[in-house]
Formats: structure tokens, C-alpha cells, sequence
């Protein structure tokens, strides 16, 4: 498995959480974030927050780094590595899996991602073969809607999703996008959108925080 950050809210947690950062940064990147969801005092909640693998990447000259997938195209919806998407997306199973041989149900896990990280959360979830409590996507898109199983278990998954209205890195159309598929294809989702670039906002994280509270 990959290394990773593990935070709980308090013993014995009944729930978890793997929320994967983005391109270049690692696990450290949101490990410090839980305090400011806001979530209700009893909440037994394990954070995983996993550090991506080292590879190159082409848009930064082959340049090895942290990344869940290569990138190719300034244009993020011009030819994804959705091959790389596929195979990284098995670490992020492995997470989901060891938490279920821990004890804890798979409807009582989520996925979080920002940029990259929701991409594969988003990819992952849809996939999974157990039943997991939904998916967040945070100044992320999803280009792998067109091989998105859809009778599988999770296809219907809740879904909270953010972003910025001036993000410079992952288009607000390419959101939308993502959007419209999603509420197209049923799945329950909440959008929200801050006037803010590619980052996240203490608004964005009180939404999340209530939306975390009520799945779980």
C-alpha cells in the first residue's frame, strides 16, 4: 500500500475517510484541514490521507513528482491518461479495502479529492463493488464518465462537489461538465461554487463539514 497520514476525531472510529490530495503536493497537504470542517463533537471518524506515487510527469518536462495520474495537455480535457487513472485508482481501493477488514462498513466510508485527488476520487467510488457512503470532488472534473459502469453499486453514489468560479488550472466548464454527467445520471449531488481560484475556501469547508455529518 502507500504510505499515508492517518488522523481520528476519536477512538475507535465507526467511519473513514481517504481523501487524496493533488498534482505535486502529498498527503501533508490537507492533513491539518479536519478541525475546520466542523463536525459534530461524537463524530468517530478515521482520516487517511494517502501520498500519491512518484512519476514523471510531461507537462512539467517528465519531472518526477507526486502525481495520481500524467498529465499531457494544458487542456486537462485534452487526452487524459486514463490508463494511468485505472491503475492508480487500485491503491485507492486497497485504502477502502483495508478499512473494511478493519471493521468499518463500506457505507460508512467516503472518498474526498481536490484537482488530481478528485478525480480518482470520483473515478474509484463509481466503481468500487461495495456499497461506500459517496464521493467529493473539490476543484476537480471526471474524464473517465464514458467508461463509468452504469449498473454498478455505486453508480448512483451521493456526490458533493466545489469549485472555484475563477479556477485557473481545472476550468469551471470542465466542472460543469462534470456536473451536468453526474445530475444527468442521477446520482445525488450538491454543487457549490465560491469566488475563489484553484484552492478551497472555509465556506467550501463548512458545506463539506454538514455534508460529511449527514452521510456518515
Amino acid at each position: 500500500m502507500l504510505d499515508s497520514i492517518i488522523k481520528e476525531t476519536k477512538e475507535n472510529p465507526n467511519s473513514a475517510i481517504i481523501w487524496m490530495h493533488g498534482l505535486g503536493a502529498d498527503g501533508y497537504d490537507f492533513a491539518d484541514i479536519v478541525p475546520e470542517l466542523g463536525l459534530p463533537e461524537n463524530a468517530a471518524i478515521r482520516f487517511i490521507f494517502p501520498h500519491a506515487p512518484i512519476m514523471p510527469v510531461t507537462i512539467n518536462g517528465g519531472y518526477k513528482m507526486r502525481a495520481w495520474y500524467d498529465i499531457s495537455d494544458m487542456d486537462l480535457g485534452q487526452n487524459p491518461d486514463i490508463d494511468g487513472i485505472e491503475k492508480n485508482s487500485k491503491f485507492v481501493a486497497e485504502f477502502i479495502d483495508a478499512e473494511i477488514k478493519k471493521g468499518i462498513s463500506s457505507e460508512k466510508i467516503l472518498l474526498i479529492g481536490f484537482s488530481q485527488g478528485g478525480v480518482m476520487a470520483l473515478h474509484t467510488a463509481t466503481r468500487y463493488p461495495k456499497k461506500l457512503a459517496g464521493a467529493v470532488s473539490l476543484s476537480s472534473y471526471f474524464p473517465t464518465t464514458s467508461t463509468m459502469p452504469s449498473d454498478g453499486v455505486n453508480s448512483k453514489i451521493p456526490v458533493f462537489f466545489g469549485y472555484g468560479n475563477y479556477d485557473n488550472v481545472v476550468s469551471p466548464s470542465l466542472s460543469q461538465k462534470a456536473y451536468d454527467f453526474l445530475k444527468s445520471n442521477g446520482n445525488p449531488i450538491e454543487r457549490h461554487s465560491y469566488d475563489m481560484q484553484h484552492s478551497v475556501c472555509m465556506e467550501e469547508l463548512n458545506a463539506l463539514g454538514k455534508w460529511i455529518a449527514k452521510c456518515l
